[in-house]
């Protein structure tokens, strides 16, 4: 800002290349009664197209508006009615003295001028909370189709210094200008921006330790004795499925086990600790940027309560406050409804494990050698492919089911239902990104039984099984498939469907009368002085944004939610999946010019919203935190194989004991040692396996066969070695979690939430204003004296 030195926190976020504020931006504040400044447009069919009773209220509705001074301008064009909305000096006046004497929102830089972001905002809230005879408001009519559409308009000129400096491909490498895009979309707008720059800024970090994590599993690729052991084994392995699979030779697999150990190393478990204090930082420091920002914007106080309280009198004196009530039977019913919503989501889940298990079996059965040989990844793969179909259906309905909860729940105002929206939407969310990803995790492999005693569904199919060379390959794989499939797709469709409408729109719509040079050459000047533009060009600009995609109060709620998503990607389970954090990041890169170019010349403006905080996302992002410590923690001790490989190492292997020999390998024999063995000597594996699936495709016969578990030969009871291992397990996560919550606390508390600078400038504000009162006070008490 011109005269004031800016924050260290915002200078050293320009210096990292995260905002580039070009030493502060005002936009020009127009003059409230500015004849180019239309605050609103509302567009609705003519008498001749819509039927009778439709056009009254419509009609109605003009009349309304014009009850409470604003000036409406009404424009005909192509069988459709165009109403320009531009409201009086004396609301903005009114909202400008009731902010003054407000204590929450006394510090805001609206008290001195009325920035055309705040104009939308007023009349938008005037214009929707307005209604006819009916009780019908504005939001009601849109849906009996009165009206087809209402928006503000884009500044052209803004428009285009934005085009040039943020929303374009060429500057993916280029910091932000947050405070350019706060002065023309509002607060709400620009710390989402802020908050996504940050955080695609702290993935360059997670993303070159995960890298790094990447190749030290690949440099022991070809030279692991684990790897070399899996492919010079000689063990034979039981079928994996019914009737036609065959014994197999462990060796088989020699490929798939590389592929395991670069992503289950000793390195997954440094990653996941770095990953959880990573998440607490990202937040602590985004705290400190989100308060630096606020308070020189000067919304650190601002309460969104108090500020509906005004605008609900500015629009209607009259008004009477809408009360605060809660309703236990409301309550009850909704979290009913949620647990309802979140079992089917978990049916869905376990309707998936069983196509998977179907899919298994059919394509070990079947004709084609290769997917008959590969059967249990050929049905993973395809279950990852179906997941990502549940995602896209069910994002859909949870959105609906999420709307219908807040309807029942009747909350007080919009900030209410939003957060309630929030968390609901979110939940359902999760459990359906989730919930297979943690069978995956936690249940593959593990709830499957062993030969002779299958766990079967209805009786007929066995369950999956895991890899001898662990289950974290599988975890992996539906990973990666479903975070690249649901970040290109997305992307994909966030940019091309909004261009088509524009296009559609175009060609089904008649070309407008080119702009007159003298309207071009006002609308384009710095002031807003001069006289009116003429109809043809007033019509232009209003046609041009009523083209373009329509946007709502949740279509910024989309963005985040998205991001959110993906931030639990890239920390919840990230120790099966290191490169989650640099696909992140690219994706990320994309994203904000995506977003931008979207917000900026492809949709029509969102109507500016004012706020100093991102909302219950901050608690939502705080709380996947804790849960990727406990999912990290389970990882590494449950699903992969890094305690009983240490267990081996130091209990059962070469080096028990201390017995080292000079150069023998400490992890020699541990792929035999997780395998037991099963004999067809035993009535019950007669029973399971037929005696040709005991004839390789080599033609040997063999007497019996072994499996990945820990049981004895003779009663598949579990052997000692089971316990043990299943014991240092939870030990592990027990201290992974408490260690990693230790460094989490610490590292939050040597991070304070806002800097000293803030806190110190808060403090003179307040002091100034407090002297500036005083002064009045006395000056008032001199007067009264005389």
């Amino acid at each position: 800002m011109p005269g004031h030195r800016r924050q260290p926190s915002i200078e050293f976020l320009e210096l990292m290349g995260v905002v580039k504020e070009n030493g502060g931006d005002h936009v020009g504040v127009p003059h409230e009664n500015a004849p180019l400044c239309y605050d609103y447009v509302l567009v609705g069919k003519t008498k001749e197209e819509q039927d009778k009773e439709s056009y009254k209220k419509q009609k109605a509705f003009i009349e309304a508006l014009k009850c409470k001074k604003l000036k409406v301008t009404k424009i005909l064009y192509d069988d459709i009615n165009y109403y320009g909305i531009q409201a009086p000096k004396e609301i903005f006046e009114r909202y400008r003295h009731l902010l003054k004497v407000s204590d929450a929102c006394s510090w805001s830089d609206e008290q001195n001028a009325m920035p055309f972001r705040t104009r939308i905002r007023i009349v938008h809230y005037i214009v929707n909370h307005t209604a006819i005879s009916t009780g019908e408001d504005l939001r009601g009519l849109l849906k009996k189709k009165v009206f087809d559409a209402r928006f503000c308009l884009h500044e052209k000129k803004k428009q285009r210094e934005l085009r040039q400096s943020w929303a374009r491909w060429t500057a993916c490498f280029q910091g932000q200008p947050i405070t350019a895009v706060r002065n023309y979309f509002g607060e709400k707008v620009a710390l989402y921006y802020l908050w996504l720059g940050w955080y695609t800024y702290l993935l360059i970090p997670a993303a070159a330790v995960g890298l790094v994590v990447f190749l030290y599993g690949l440099a022991y690729f070809n030279s692991s004795p684990l790897i070399k052991e899996v492919c010079e084994s000689k063990a034979v392995m039981c079928p994996l499925c019914d009737k036609r699979c065959q014994v197999w030779q462990l060796s088989d697999t020699c490929t798939y086990t590389k592929l395991s150990l670069l992503f289950d190393n000793g390195g997954t478990v440094f990653f996941a600790m770095f990953m959880a204090v990573w998440a607490t930082l990202f937040l602590e420091f985004w705290k400190r940027h989100r308060a630096s920002y606020v308070c020189e914007w000067k919304v650190s106080d601002w309460n969104e309560e108090e500020d509906d309280l005004i605008l609900g009198i500015v629009n209607n004196p009259d008004a009477e406050p809408k009360q605060y009530k809660h309703s236990y039977l409301r309550s009850t019913l909704v979290l009913i409804c949620v647990t309802l919503m979140i079992l089917v989501i978990i049916g869905l889940t376990h309707a998936l494990v069983v196509v998977r298990v179907m899919a298994a079996v059919m394509m070990a059965e079947g004709s084609w050698k290769l997917l008959s040989d590969h059967s249990n990844l050929g049905s993973m793969v395809l279950g990852a492919f179906l997941h990502y179909v549940i995602i896209t259906v069910m994002t859909r309905i949870n959105r609906i089911v999420a709307r219908k909860l807040c309807d029942i729940e009747e909350t007080r105002s919009f900030s209410a239902t939003e957060k309630s929206f929030t968390v609901k939407m979110f939940t359902f969310q999760f459990f359906t990104y989730f919930s297979s990803l943690f069978y995956v995790a936690f249940f593959l492999g593990r709830i499957n039984g062993h030969p002779g005693r299958y766990s079967r569904i209805a009786g007929k199919w066995r369950l999956e099984e895991c890899h001898p060379s662990g289950c974290l390959t599988d975890l992996f794989i539906q990973m990666a498939i479903i975070m690249t499939l649901k970040q290109t797709i997305s992307n994909v469709f966030e940019f091309t469907v909004p261009l088509f409408h524009r296009w559609l729109k175009r060609k089904r719509t008649k070309k407008l009368q080119r702009r007159c040079g003298h309207c071009f050459k006002k609308d384009d000047s710095e002031g807003f002085s001069g006289a009116e533009l003429c109809e043809n060009c007033k019509l232009r600009d209003w046609f041009r944004n009523y083209r373009l995609d329509d946007v709502n109060s949740f279509s910024l709620f989309n963005e985040f939610l998205e991001m959110v998503i993906q931030f639990s990607f890239t920390t919840i389970f990230v120790a099966a999946f290191p490169l989650a954090p640099l696909l992140a990041l690219i994706n990320n890169i994309i994203e904000i010019r995506l977003d931008a170019i979207k917000m900026v010349t492809l949709e029509r403006r969102i109507v500016p919203k004012k706020t100093n905080d991102i909302g219950i996302w901050t608690e939502v992002l705080e709380a996947i935190g804790v849960m990727a410590v406990i999912a990290n923690g389970l990882v590494i001790g449950v699903s992969s194989d890094f305690i009983p490989r240490i267990v081996y190492h130091y209990r059962y292997g070469p080096c028990a004991n201390g017995s080292t020999a000079a150069g023998s390998d400490c992890m020699a024999g541990y792929i035999n040692n997780t395998l037991s063995i099963a004999h067809m000597a035993d009535p019950d594996i007669r029973n399971e396996f037929l005696p040709e699936q005991m004839i390789t495709p080599s033609g040997l016969n063999f007497s019996s066969c072994s499996y990945k578990d820990y049981r004895s030969d003779g009663d598949y009871s579990f052997t000692p070695q089971f316990w043990l291992i299943l014991a240092v397990r939870f030990a592990f996560v027990i201290l992974f979690e408490h260690v990693v919550v230790i460094f989490k606390f610490v590292a939050a508390w040597c991070v304070p939430s806002a800097p000293i600078e803030v806190k110190n400038i808060r403090l003179l504000d307040k002091f100034n204003q407090l002297k500036q009162e005083n002064s009045l006070f006395v000056e008032k008490e001199v007067s009264k004296g005389e």
